[in-house]
């Protein structure tokens, strides 16, 4: 009959211009589809030169080397019998698309230019590519010399087509085209387009995957259809995670489900499924019959093979099967754990420092490369050599076996408890109970003699000693010698970072971690190159309310018990002296609002796109329980005050991984001024005359 067709997708673990390992990770896919039977396979987004090369996709030679890749899939007899699908940028008639290159047994099929290109948050493919905007048209692509060696063709079919196999019609989407409003599948579909393939560069934010996977499968629930969706995993050099949860989808159910956090390089599905399911699923929808006697045909590029085999009435088939979401918290421990994984090992350095200071911002970092540690001996333990090869690298030791997360631990993390005299007992203790608990090499140093010295230094020149503010100083030398002992923090982190293993014989340098969150860096609250400066955070995305909730995840999963007292303390820079022993610095006293404030200032004015005045009208109302007009106003007024003083601030925040849509990151994702005028007359005015009608 020819009904039951093999189908292939994958995650896979590309990295920006690593053309090499790119290369070896497309053929491992093949071989594993292969060897499961599949006729089809599908790769992520640009997986030839890794989705993140951004201006260096301007560069000639990132096309050049692209096509070299694609030379040696056309020539290896690994690619003979499966069409496989790829994706790397192309230039025609001097023109950059971002595309799918689609071939069979040393031909090329079809160029597949993306339509609709991603261009909001972190995407800027409208800065390198262009979309094709002609409809169902198809031009010829002139191949360059290298692949007219490999394929004997001279040009090719460039454009918006769809393959017409002998079983079966295939029709490609490219990432953002899902999500799109009028995304191709949906003509593709009334023209008899049975199975629907999208390759992603999708990345990870926080309770974002339900959404990624509700869209896949609505995309087959009114049309019927088979839905093959592929994703790029881990980090390619930046700020983004990209999380992988490739899938196959048919008829509005999931029938394949690919993991969203792994430490493996390379993840294929592959799926059988029922041609007549999506022929019997459509043939009663008649509004759907009706609209397909009506659309525009797309141009048909025919295959001379088949997905299906002839005798294939006894081929199981692939049944529905329930998705399986993470939760906020298990989100938290995996995405960024990998992430830092994948950092370290293509940074070549040997492990991690963190600034432990007992707090919850640190201790969540910690906890993060601990469940880091938990991945890897999972990884190991299943069998994954490149996590194993990896790991021996990192420590220098060729035998070595991570078994136990917390003798990895060991070997990979530093913490450091830097006190001074306004440092409580309370916090060392704490540091240090969380430090033998996850395993991490652990010291604890003090900071006074550093702070008189530069201290000493400003009073020998200027003549004048700054005071705290609770021995009489004015809030200015209060906030100077304040940032004194923060910076000076940050500079012996970095010397630990580089010494602290050649002090235990051990080769090799450290990545300094920081652990400013999201909500901090929103407000501006922390010191300008303090021990928020290091070489990347984990937590830079996230919010307190949602670190809050990965602790006591911890406690519960992790057996942290160190982490009881760290939830139930007030969170406090530690920075003020303490009265009669006690901390008397609190966080939110500090910033003038809460935590769960700022995570409502910030979705507000990233995510509703709200202004001074914007905000407050839509706070009088989600407030109106709770608090006067005038006292909305208030609020509001302070909060962009201390936004806008301190927005430069994010000019030098230290790249942290992205998992919130109101992340005030200012290198790509928020692109605001750095210089406000901080009185905001105008829009404060516009405030003030509504609260005085209100009243």
């Amino acid at each position: 009959m020819g009904r039951a067709v093999t189908v292939a997708t994958c995650a896979l673990n590309q990295w920006a211009l690593d053309f090499e390992g790119n290369l070896e990770r497309i053929f491992r896919s093949i071989d594993i589809a292969k060897s499961r039977g599949a006729r089809y396979r599908l790769g992520p987004e640009l997986e030839i030169c890794g989705y993140g090369c951004s201006d260096h996709y301007y560069e000639s030679d990132t096309l050049l080397h692209s096509f070299q890749v694609l030379a040696k899939l056309l020539e290896s007899p690994a690619t003979q019998d499966i069409i496989c699908d790829v994706g790397m940028p192309v230039l025609h008639r001097n023109v950059r698309y971002n595309c799918r290159v689609i071939f069979l047994n040393k031909k090329i099929l079809l160029i597949r230019p993306k339509i609709s290109l991603a261009n909001a948050g972190n995407y800027r493919e409208l800065r390198w590519f262009t979309p094709w905007n002609k409809a169902r048209h198809v031009e010829e692509y002139f191949l360059p010399r290298i692949i007219q060696e490999v394929t004997g063709q001279e040009t090719v079919p460039f454009g918006d087509a769809v393959l017409a196999t002998k079983d079966t019609c295939l029709g490609a989407e490219i990432c953002e085209e899902l999500w799109a409003p009028n995304s191709p599948h949906i003509e593709m579909g009334l023209d008899g387009v049975e199975i629907f393939t999208n390759s992603s560069g999708s990345h990870h934010v926080l309770r974002k995957a339900h959404t990624r996977v509700d869209l896949v499968n609505s995309a087959t629930a009114k049309n019927g259809g088979i839905y093959i969706l592929a994703n790029q995993k881990g980090c390619d050099g930046d700020r983004l995670y990209y999380d992988g949860c490739a899938m196959i989808s048919m008829n509005g159910e999931t029938v394949a489900q690919g993991s969203q956090f792994s430490l493996d390089d390379v993840e294929v599905l592959v799926a059988t499924l029922d041609l007549e399911d999506v022929r019997s699923y459509r043939a009663e929808i008649s509004s759907r019959n009706l609209a397909a006697s009506k659309v525009n045909p797309y141009p048909r590029v025919k295959v001379n093979f088949a997905l299906s085999c002839s005798d294939d009435v006894a081929v199981p088939t692939c049944m529905p099967i329930q998705w399986r979401h993470h939760s906020p918290e298990e989100e938290i421990s995996l995405g960024p754990a990998c992430w830092l994984w994948d950092y370290l090992r293509r940074s070549k350095q040997a492990g991690f420092l963190l600034p432990l200071s007992g707090g919850i911002d640190s201790s969540a970092t910690a906890c993060i490369v601990y469940s880091m540690c938990h991945q890897v001996c999972l990884a190991v333990k299943n069998g994954n050599a490149d996590v194993l090869a990896d790991a021996r690298k990192i420590v220098n030791d060729e035998t070595y076996v991570p078994e136990d997360p917390r003798e990895f631990c060991k070997r990979i993390f530093t913490t450091c408890y830097m006190a001074s005299e306004n440092s409580s007992q309370d916090t060392c203790n704490r540091a240090k109970l969380l430090a033998e608990q996850i395993g991490s090499y652990h010291i604890n140093l003090n900071i006074d003699a550093a702070v008189k010295a530069i201290v000493g230094i400003f009073s020998m020149v200027t003549g004048r000693m700054p005071c705290f503010s609770v021995y009489g100083g004015s809030s200015r030398e209060n906030l100077a010698l304040q940032n004194v002992q923060a910076r000076i923090r940050m500079v012996l982190a970095y010397l630990f970072a580089q010494l602290t293993l050649w002090t235990r014989g051990m080769p090799g340098g450290l990545l300094v971690l920081g652990s400013a969150n999201v909500d901090e860096s929103l407000r501006g609250y922390l010191t300008k190159y303090d021990c928020s400066s290091a070489d990347i955070n984990p937590i830079g995305g996230i919010s307190k309310t949602d670190l809050k909730n990965f602790i006591q995840y911890c406690i519960e999963n992790f057996q942290l018990t160190a982490l009881r007292s760290i939830m139930s303390a007030p969170p406090t820079a530690e920075l003020e002296p303490l009265v009669e022993g006690q901390v008397a610095q609190t966080d939110e006293a500090d910033m003038g609002m809460t935590y769960a404030e700022l995570s409502i200032y910030g979705k507000l004015r990233k995510i509703a796109k709200a202004g001074p005045y914007s905000m407050f009208c839509k706070l009088i109302n989600m407030w109106k329980e709770i608090c006067t007009p005038r006292e909305v106003a208030s609020k509001v007024k302070h909060f962009f005050r201390m936004y806008s003083i301190n927005r430069h601030k994010m000019t030098t925040l230290t790249p942290s991984y992205h998992a919130e849509n109101y992340s005030p990151d200012d290198n790509r994702f928020d692109l605001r001024p750095f210089l406000y005028n901080t009185t905001w007359s105008w829009q404060f005015r516009c405030i003030d005359k509504q609260v005085n009608a209100l009243d």
